[in-house]
């Protein structure tokens, strides 16, 4: 597939930039892409909740009324979870949410989600650009050249830039990753994304292994 390589102004370069079917043109796996936005979003959870259980509650354990005779359920302890101020019957513990996929499917689920990205047309390829000061104006400007800023977008670089990086941390609907930080998550959370020329091959070689 071949996609026009196009300057910071949107303006095409006269290039093509030619993107891999092995990555941007296989048949989407929908399960795959479910899985690895399920274990992203799995990660990014603390699982410190935590609420007492009845062991734990301070009270007294004294049998609180006599076993029968009252015409209402036995009761043994005012610690119960059935009473206000009682323990949580069955609550939280701090735990792990996280799980295990390897490292094929989570290739399959981005390459599907990449290709889906492709055949509509929400893929941008860019001449690679610098800046030489952070400043979130340069970036805004570009991306009203390539038509990205008022969609959520994702630009994509081939080695670390930190002036580009910096420049987008003021913007809620723009952020800026390396080829080696993609997720299917963060793919798919992008309206449009924005590769650098650059990047191109570092995608194709994460994941062509």
């Amino acid at each position: 597939m071949k996609v026009a390589v196009v300057d910071i102004k949107g303006k095409e370069t006269g290039r093509e930039a030619n993107l891999s079917d092995a990555v941007f043109g296989i048949e989407p796996n929908d399960h795959a892409v479910y899985l690895d936005v399920k274990q992203f979003l799995a990660n990014q959870r603390q699982g410190t909740h935590k609420a007492k259980e009845r062991a734990e509650i301070v009270g007294s354990t004294r049998k609180i009324k006599k076993q029968k005779g009252t015409g209402t359920a036995r009761a043994g302890s005012i610690k119960s979870g059935i009473f206000r101020g009682g323990g949580r019957i069955f609550g939280p513990r701090p735990r792990n949410y996280g799980f295990k996929l390897n490292k094929n499917l989570k290739r399959l689920a981005r390459k599907s989600v990449l290709s889906q990205k492709a055949k509509n047309n929400e893929i941008v390829v860019v001449e690679d650009f610098q800046f030489d000061a952070p400043k979130t104006k340069n970036l805004i400007e570009v991306l009203k050249g390539i038509g990205a800023d008022s969609k959520k977008s994702l630009i994509i670089l081939g080695d670390s830039n930190k002036n580009v990086y910096l420049s987008s941390r003021n913007l809620k609907t723009s952020e800026v990753i390396t080829s080696s930080e993609l997720s299917t998550y963060k793919i798919l959370n992008a309206k449009k994304v924005v590769v650098l020329e650059g990047a191109l091959e570092g995608i194709e070689t994460n994941l062509s292994k």
